[in-house]
């Protein structure tokens, strides 16, 4: 099984940048990337700030940039989306208590993506009734099972930010140890920055984002860093047994070059070029 995941995309008007970079722009290069690579993905999900500031013509260009491509694009929402805003354009992608979850049938288990949006900030919640949700879903999945979301559910040791992860986490971590010999891999999005580490057991990754990237500074009390490392999404390679995470900086430009063997009996020291 080949999943992709975008994270962080932050479209708004075209023409505007972020971090002089335009996100549309960014987001178009990451699809024409990705389909030009990897074509043969089962599906894409994206981990949420779909839009910059949540208004409605960023999630109107969205759906038509998705609408017609040859691989299935799932969608999370992030903290700056306005969950209304993207469900007047995406209704369909509202569950029973009007969250914007769902879960996915895949070559191998399924996927949950999760809603961990709340109004009025830029931290992350996840309430008693998307925990049920989640409880119901993973009680009756056979698993096994890759859970999607937008913010951190563990502290990444830098303290802006951490100020902004997911403020159920113990709740949420709970319900993660309950059904932790189901979950195979939690992917998140929101520092942008690649990360990777576990909770209760069970790995977790997140990719930088298609467009401005973060940059881990520990000293920092106040502020998020923000740097000019290149733009990026992640493939996924899962099987009944294992997962291995790639990420691809496709903003990077410069040389790729082909050079060595896997073979021992090539390594010679008099002809190699390295």
């Amino acid at each position: 099984m080949k999943l992709l995941q975008f994270t962080d995309i932050h479209l708004t008007r075209p023409g505007d940048t972020i971090g002089g970079r335009e996100p549309n722009d960014n987001f178009r290069k990451a699809l024409d990337h990705a389909l030009t690579h990897h074509s043969d993905a089962d599906g894409l999900v994206i981990t949420g700030d779909l839009s910059d500031w949540g208004d409605r013509e960023d999630y109107q260009r969205l759906k038509e940039m998705i609408s017609d491509l040859s691989i299935p694009v799932h969608l999370c929402i992030g903290n700056h989306d306005e969950r209304d805003t993207f469900l007047s354009v995406f209704p369909e992608l509202a569950d029973e208590n009007g969250f914007v979850q769902s879960v996915l049938e895949l070559p191998v288990g399924q996927a949950i993506l999760l809603d961990t949006w709340g109004p009025d900030t830029h931290a992350g919640f996840f309430c008693d009734v998307r925990r049920q949700w989640l409880d119901d879903r993973l009680s009756s999945s056979a698993g096994p099972v890759f859970v999607f979301m937008h913010h951190n559910p563990v502290p990444i040791g830098i303290a802006p930010m951490d100020k902004i992860m997911l403020q159920d986490a113990q709740e949420f971590g709970a319900l993660v140890k309950k059904h932790a010999s189901k979950i195979r891999h939690i992917f998140h999005g929101h520092c942008h920055l690649l990360l990777s580490g576990s909770l209760h057991g069970v790995p977790f990754s997140a990719p930088r984002g298609t467009n401005h990237a973060g940059w881990p500074d520990f000293g920092s009390e106040h502020n998020l860093s923000a740097s000019d490392l290149p733009e990026s999404y992640a493939v996924v390679l899962a099987d009944e047994t294992s997962v291995m995470v790639h990420l691809v900086e496709y903003g990077y430009q410069g040389e790729i070059r082909r050079e060595g063997s896997p073979d021992y009996a090539d390594w010679n020291r008099l002809t190699m070029v390295r």
